[in-house]
This record gives C-alpha cells, structure tokens and sequence, in this order.
C-alpha cells in the first residue's frame, strides 16, 4: 500500500510519452505482445505497461521485446471486481509472477469459460450454428472474451459491426449475454500487493458513481487497500480528469494515466494519449517507481 506518499521523492520517467493501460491478443487486443512493443516505440513511447484483462499470459513476450528495444516495461494485470451497477475494474502495476496471481488468474480463467460455455449455448439454442472451439479460434488460442464472439458473429454475417453485435446481442441483459463472476475487491487488491504491485482504480467515472458519492468511495477503498487512480483516460474529459486528480491528492493516492489502447477494434483509443487529445508524460502521472 500506499503510506505516506511525498511526491517530490518520486522517480522520474526517462523524456519521452507514457502509458500505463494497454491491452494485447493476451486478451482482447489486436496487436501481440511484441508488436504492440513495437508500436508503442515507434509512437516515441519510453514507458509502458501491459495490462491485459484477467491475465498475465502476454508479460513475458512483451518484456522480452521491451528489453531488446530499450523501452521501460511495467507488467501489468486488469482485473475485473464484482459492482454495480457499473463498471469495477482494478489495475495492478509492476506485478510479479507469483503463486496468488497465479490462483488468481486460475480462478478467473475457469469462471471466464464456464460464462463463455453458457452463451455458447446460448447461441445454439437461437439456431446459430457454433461450437466453443469457434470462438476461440478469433482468440488467438488466448483469453476469449465478448469481442471474440463479436468477430463470430460478424463472420456469420449475423451482425456487421462490433457495435451492432454488442447492441443485439452481447450487452447486458441481451440474448446471448451471460453474468460473469467477478473478484472480491479485497481478494483482487492482497494478489496485486502480495506480486509486488500497485493497485489503481481504472476508469473511475465507468462506476457510474455520481460525483457527490466519489470521494467517499474512494476514501473507503483506499481504507481497504487501494494505492492509486486512473486519473487520464480517454473516457473522461479534461476537466474530470483534473477533478480526479484532486481527489487523488486529497487521498493521498498514486496518479496514473493510460490510453486502454485495444487496437483496430477500439480505433478511439491511441497509443500514448488520454483525456482531450493530452500526450500523456511525466507531468501526468505519479508513481513510486
């Protein structure tokens, strides 16, 4: 956890972009680890974190290539918590591969199949023609999520867009949506502080929390473990961003930012860049490493 944080004794990024929210084909991502790597080099980015969904699968291939270009790497986890009526999501930083993460994402992983499984079925009871190893086949052999079941879907000519597949059918309470189950908060932050790592609430404003509840909300998390907030996302405007950026201060929590760059299935999100079109540099963020 966090402490007492004094800013001015934090380490400086080297010059040059940052982003610490990035995703790979190790989960719904388009690029693989390396060349999301390669990517983010060629975008002039000298820091940048891995953060797939639920799992670590693709840490190993990024660092590798991260090492062999020269760019700073953060391995990376984003996991999901169990809320509502919104969206929880948990980033953990700097992780190490350790047993808890590795219990963790174990549990996640076979949660995640048995979901996957019922909407499969799901799918043929509709008189869609499909089987899991369908849907895997658009994984990569990776983490299958709901995009994934997109692509099917639009392969079949069933729907044309990813949009469209989540507005018929893979959206909450659609026909062939499926509740997942989600982490304990508490469980999800003691992997991430146990594997060496900071805990940081991703996409604040994906809560649907409204403003007047956010600050104790996040006093309470933090109360309970967590270490930081996702303060520059592309989701948020640059006035929320400042206003969470305040809330970060007055807590006393680490400030990240990141771009949730997917690739080609999520074009509006770019390499590198948060809130307002904003580069994210060191002048946005505020770690302990």
């Amino acid at each position: 956890m966090c402490g007492s944080i004094s800013f001015m004794l934090f380490l400086h990024y080297s010059s040059g972009m940052i982003d610490l929210h990035t995703h790979s084909t190790a989960s719904d991502g388009t690029l693989s680890p390396s060349i999301l790597v390669e990517t983010a080099v060629q975008k002039g980015i000298t820091t940048l974190a891995l953060t797939d969904h639920d799992t670590d699968a693709g840490l190993e291939e990024a660092s590798s290539t991260a090492g062999r270009l020269g760019i700073r790497f953060i391995p990376g986890i984003e996991l999901a918590i169990e809320w509502k009526p919104g969206e929880f999501h948990l980033l953990g930083l700097n992780i190490r591969n350790t047993k808890k993460m590795q219990d963790t994402v174990a549990k996640i992983t076979n949660e995640r199949n048995v979901r996957n499984q019922r909407m499969v079925a799901l799918m043929q009871e509709a008189g869609i023609e499909v089987a899991y190893e369908d849907i895997v086949a658009f994984s990569g052999g990776h983490s299958v999520g709901r995009p994934h079941f997109a692509a099917f879907l639009i392969s079949k000519k069933i729907v044309r867009t990813q949009k469209e597949a989540f507005d018929r059918y893979l959206g909450d309470k659609k026909a062939f949506y499926v509740q997942r189950e989600n982490l304990d908060f508490d469980q999800a932050v003691s992997a991430i502080h146990i594997s060496g790592g900071i805990a940081v609430l991703a996409h604040p404003l994906s809560l649907y929390v409204a403003w007047g509840h956010l600050p104790d909300l996040v006093k309470g998390l933090k109360d309970r473990g967590l270490d930081g907030i996702e303060v520059w996302h592309p989701t948020a405007t640059v006035h929320e961003s400042r206003r969470l950026e305040q809330l970060a201060h007055e807590n006393n929590l680490y400030i990240t930012a990141g771009s949730d760059f997917h690739g080609a299935i999520r074009k509006d999100r770019k390499l590198g860049i948060a809130a307002g079109e904003k580069k994210i540099d060191e002048s946005l963020v505020r770690v302990p490493w």
